[in-house]
């Protein structure tokens, strides 16, 4: 009878910890994303040689619906990517031009950065498409931090076959975030840094996404400005509305 109540209590314990890291997850996710979203970015390529640097501006809705429409540099201006539910499409302006990108282009790279389309347009869902795990504590700049393992689901279509991300204790920012192919190589490693309180809350705003087999490869992601819960109609993600947003 001991024996049989010290397993159930380790149940317990183990069911207790997954369902805790999944509402961590969730809790982070949630924060960042919001019911909707609206904001102004500034994205800067950099390269051993040379850098390069994008004007970007995003409207997002729940988890499944999406727009980002480049403003500069001048020879990308207007060009446009949508995502509803788990379709994409990308409005080229110089070709007039509405493309669906297949899901083997989710783990391409996006405009020449470090980040992957799947990556900003968040095909896949961090909370619904993976399994998640509590693998210990942590710290990332001076903050208590949760180890969370995220393993793809059997039925989800998703890019990386793991992901381990460190979230604040706290505020429940994902700081720190490594990406892993199926054979459990590291890919890339992005870091949230200068929390700032934006629209009533606090967020990372500078995101650093880097290759691990690119030395001197990083893609930097500012946040400039970012409005929460602002009502914007579904009629605005369809590829007829992406074709004029930029004008």
């Amino acid at each position: 009878m001991k024996l049989q109540i010290l397993l159930f209590s380790c149940f317990l314990s183990l069911t207790a910890g997954a369902q805790t890291a999944t509402e961590i997850v969730q809790k982070a996710d949630e924060k960042m994303r919001g019911n909707t979203s609206q904001a102004t970015l500034t994205i800067q390529i950099i390269r051993p040689s040379w850098t390069r640097e994008m004007s970007v501006k995003t409207w997002m809705k729940n988890t499944d619906r999406a727009v980002i429409l480049i403003q500069s540099p001048a020879r990308d201006k207007g060009i446009v990517y949508l995502k509803r539910k788990n379709e994409v499409w990308n409005w080229i302006p110089s070709l007039e031009k509405v493309i669906k990108l297949p899901p083997s282009m989710m783990s391409q790279s996006w405009m020449g950065t470090d980040f992957s389309n799947d990556d900003l347009v968040k095909e896949s869902s961090m909370v619904k498409d993976y399994d998640h795990r509590l693998t210990g504590d942590t710290q990332i700049s001076d903050r208590p931090c949760y180890r969370i393992e995220m393993i793809p689901r059997a039925e989800a279509a998703v890019v990386w076959g793991k992901l381990v991300a460190c979230i604040d204790k706290k505020d429940f920012m994902e700081l720190h975030t490594e990406f892993y192919e199926e054979n459990g190589t590291l890919v890339s490693t992005l870091r949230a840094g200068d929390p700032r309180v934006m629209d009533g809350r606090l967020i990372p705003t500078r995101f650093e996404m880097t290759p691990a087999d690119k030395p001197g490869h990083k893609t930097v992601m500012i946040y400039k400005s970012i409005v929460y819960n602002k009502p914007i109609e579904d009629g605005f993600f369809t590829t007829e509305r992406i074709k004029t947003i930029g004008n």
